[in-house]
């Protein structure tokens, strides 16, 4: 019995991952001009145990009620994206960057409050901020979103569409699609200084090639232009091409 007990007692405190409760909520809704989504956060996958070492937050239910623009057009200039660039078609956020800048005074050597000029690509940080095996972390309010390829969405939907932009075009994943960034080489002339390895955004440039996608991870598929998540940098578009919707509140976290 003692034995029982001590084993309900371990039990009973231990971190519970909302999404074990908790069931995805998503829902697409089509009006004349516009595509919206309702969401409640909560993939319809496993996902890696939060908090974690790298990530000391847990999935919360969140409202996510968005639409974009049912008929995008592209325009000759794109918006830079900070924030959310897309949603995905479980009802998960797509977010392209970190909040983090070089801080050479902080214990992690980035931070909030950081050169603004150099800002830091997750997936050249040690530890990845806690990413899981779907590219995805947790935010301070909760949420649950990709920075990356979403793999275990990708294979439950056995297709390249995946998601829609900020800016209504649809995105998409085929591993033969390579973005048109590149590392750059030698050493960095000022900020943290060092090599380029891929820790800062600003580690890479454009480089574009005629069979590489466009500065935003863009190009045609099917007739169409379309986005493309990327198994190299950016991954995630950083920018976008149409009218951005005003519901994608580039604060989110």
């Amino acid at each position: 019995m003692r034995f029982l007990f001590f084993i309900y007692c371990f039990l009973l405190f231990l971190p519970i991952n909302l999404v074990a409760t908790e069931l995805n909520k998503f829902e697409v809704l089509l009006t004349d001009k516009k595509r919206c989504f309702l969401s409640n956060g909560i993939p319809n996958h496993k996902t890696g145990i939060f908090p974690n070492k790298g990530n000391p937050n847990f999935i919360s239910h969140q409202e996510i009620n968005i639409c974009v623009p049912r008929y995008p057009k592209k325009a000759s200039s794109n918006t830079k994206i900070k924030g959310i660039m897309g949603i995905a078609l479980n009802g998960i956020l797509f977010r392209p960057a970190t909040a983090g800048f070089w801080d050479p005074k902080a214990p992690r050597k980035h931070s909030r409050n950081g050169d603004k000029n150099w800002s830091v690509d997750i997936f050249g940080l040690k530890g990845k901020l806690g990413l899981d095996f779907n590219n995805a972390h947790v935010g301070r309010g909760g949420m649950y979103h990709y920075h990356g390829l979403p793999t275990s969405l990708v294979n439950k939907l056995n297709k390249s569409h995946i998601g829609y932009a900020g800016d209504g075009f649809e995105i998409h994943y085929l591993p033969q699609k390579m973005s048109g960034w590149t590392l750059k080489k030698g050493l960095r002339k000022s900020g943290p200084l060092g090599r380029y390895d891929g820790t800062y955004n600003e580690d890479f440039f454009f480089e574009g090639t005629n069979n590489k996608l466009d500065e935003c991870n863009g190009g045609m598929f099917n007739g169409k232009y379309v986005y493309f998540i990327t198994d190299n940098y950016p991954r995630v578009p950083r920018c976008l091409y149409g009218e951005v919707s005003s519901d994608f509140n580039q604060s989110r976290h």
